[in-house]
């Protein structure tokens, strides 16, 4: 944790019926500028994930296979692959970028003091997750995210996003898009023990390691090597696949609609 902090310290969304639920005097009494303490996992551990950009070709069996894993309803994304279409400046030759996107685990998430009930929270292993039980819908966090991360769940109506697939560790398997993607271009580990995979790649590569938007001073923790300077921030651009048209040549557009 505290490496991670040396290293990197420097949409809007459809509100659901949920939100009618929660005056704002609740919100107020819940303490919406507090996050609640942490709770479950195990705090010997600080889970983070280091993506390899260099090694991810786009084929999206990540997106897939956290999908079928997690029984995410159709449209909707605990992670996903943008693809750019990236001009060289000098030469002007295109070139594919891609750039796996996912809840970032926060060390300061912005998405847990919003929630009026408290019900989005961060585990002891740094694993922000929600409450479904808690949830209203009322979409606050979702709103929050800068990193579009998150969205309502129309099955449950409520909260969901990527967990590191928290299940699955404690079971002590990978999460379903680490385990399913093909260039091992996803590690994931604990940056607690110097010995993990992640945290020797960490050292190794301490100075190319980027985060996405580091100026919302949220400590994201997943770490990107390989990432081009333009894409730090909300690019300027479009992805491909948000562009989805059928045989007719009208845009379905449902794919990646909300990210």
């Amino acid at each position: 944790m505290d490496l991670a902090r040396r290293l990197f310290m420097a949409q809007a969304a459809r509100i659901t019926a949920g939100a009618a639920f929660v005056p704002l005097a609740s919100v107020a009494q819940a303490g919406i500028n507090d996050q609640p303490p942490r709770r479950d996992g195990d705090a010997a551990k600080r889970y983070a994930m280091l993506i390899d950009l260099r090694q991810c070709i786009g084929c999206q069996a990540c997106t897939v296979s956290c999908h079928i894993e997690n029984e995410a309803p159709l449209g909707k994304f605990r992670t996903i692959v943008s693809q750019y279409e990236v001009e060289n400046e000098e030469t002007g030759d295109l070139a594919q970028f891609m750039l796996p996107r996912l809840c970032n685990h926060c060390d300061n998430p912005p998405c847990v003091p919003v929630c009026p009930v408290q019900a989005t929270f961060q585990r002891e292993d740094g694993i922000v997750v929600v409450d479904a039980d808690r949830c209203v819908g009322c979409a606050y966090c979702v709103q929050a995210c800068p990193y579009d991360a998150r969205f309502i769940n129309d099955r449950t109506q409520v909260a969901d996003k990527c967990t590191f697939c928290a299940h699955r560790l404690e079971a002590g398997l990978l999460p379903a898009c680490v385990e399913s993607c093909v260039g091992g271009a996803r590690i994931i580990g604990d940056i607690m023990d110097p010995d993990s995979q992640i945290s020797r790649m960490i050292e190794e590569h301490r100075d190319e390691l980027k985060v996405l938007q580091p100026d919302k001073n949220t400590v994201p923790h997943v770490f990107y090597l390989g990432m081009d300077e333009r894409f730090i921030d909300r690019p300027q651009a479009a992805p491909g696949l948000w562009d989805v048209r059928d045989s007719a040549g009208a845009e379905l557009g449902y794919e990646y609609g909300e990210h």
